[in-house]
């Protein structure tokens, strides 16, 4: 009974000593909602390597695809609120999903304690040479005078390329056909074979194809121009403000996690994006650190989500 006792004690003592030891004392999880090699991997893994320096413990990257981004931050959802796994989400699983979703696994607004916005994503509206535009008013003639008759890739219906294009047909009064395909390399690639003829996606999977030739970048979706494409103008300069879809990621935990490990994380999260090898990276392929506090992060989601839901009630769009 002595030793049982004593071995009982000293469980508690090892414990108790561990859950005194400051957060992070092991290696964290960043859960990233996509395949490896996409978009979210580019900002995704250098982001995560400059948060290891800041919290002195190792985060690794643990991709788990599907459902446009919903299921990885599902698994950050249901996961213990202890700081240990992490969530790299996408605008369309927090911002667009909850929208267009028949069955959504979680609720962004309940379940999730959001940390700080992470890098904003510029879109670009690309053509392929064989439409025979060359500007972007020139696009929306050629559509007004054949309505249905230009059509647009995208990555995936009720996805960020998808809802893009029907924000520019509502805003420009143009009829435009909506092609989806299952992720934005196999959209790019009909577009540069011809078998669609335009596009908007993320600047870092066209930007080559635009510098080669290949496709012809008429506007950015954005309120600035972008440094990697800086002859291109913006919608806003071309008289349609409203058209602005950047991508975007933020940092996200569990609801419930205590509030001194948010503020570590936030902390962590604000010096790696200032940091100049994330900067660096990140406008090789486009990107702009985007750190914000959770407040800011919140009334930054609560904008997104009354914009997107307009679009997605408007269009009458339900995924199954």
């Amino acid at each position: 009974m002595r030793l049982r006792r004593a071995l009982l004690l000293l469980l508690v003592a090892i414990a108790g000593a561990a859950s005194a030891q400051p957060y992070p004392s092991r290696p964290v999880k960043l859960v990233i909602g996509f395949p490896p090699g996409g978009p979210s991997d580019i900002f995704g893994r250098p982001f995560a390597a400059a948060l290891s320096r800041e919290l002195g413990q190792t985060v690794f990257v643990e991709n788990k695809a599907g459902a446009g981004g919903v299921l990885g931050m599902d698994i950050v959802a249901k996961a213990p609120p202890d700081g240990y796994t992490l969530g790299l989400n996408n605008q369309g699983a927090v911002a667009m999903a909850p929208y267009s979703m028949a069955q959504m696994p979680f609720n962004p607004n309940r379940d999730l304690a959001l940390v700080s916005t992470v890098v904003k994503v510029p879109e670009v509206l690309v053509v392929h040479p064989s439409l025979g535009v060359l500007t972007f008013e020139e696009l929306l003639a050629a559509a007004r005078k054949s309505p249905g008759r230009i059509n647009y890739g995208s990555a995936g219906a009720g996805g960020i390329t998808h809802l893009a294009g029907e924000l520019l047909k509502a805003e420009a009064k143009v009829d435009l056909v909506h092609v989806p395909y299952k992720g934005a390399a196999p959209a790019v690639g009909d577009l540069l074979g011809g078998q669609v003829q335009m596009g908007i996606f993320d600047v870092p999977i066209v930007l080559p194809h635009v510098k080669s030739g290949k496709l012809k970048a008429l506007a950015v979706t954005t309120a600035r121009r972008v440094p990697a494409l800086p002859e291109v103008p913006t919608t806003a300069e071309l008289g349609y403000p409203n058209v602005n879809s950047d991508n975007w990621y933020g940092l996200v935990v569990p609801a419930g996690t205590p509030a001194e490990i948010v503020k570590r994380l936030h902390s962590a999260a604000a010096a790696a994006l200032r940091s100049k090898e994330v900067d660096e990276q990140y406008a090789k392929v486009g990107g702009i650190p985007f750190p914000s506090t959770p407040e800011e992060y919140r009334e930054f989601l609560s904008g997104e989500q009354a914009k997107w839901s307009r679009i997605i009630k408007a269009i009458g769009f339900k995924e199954d």
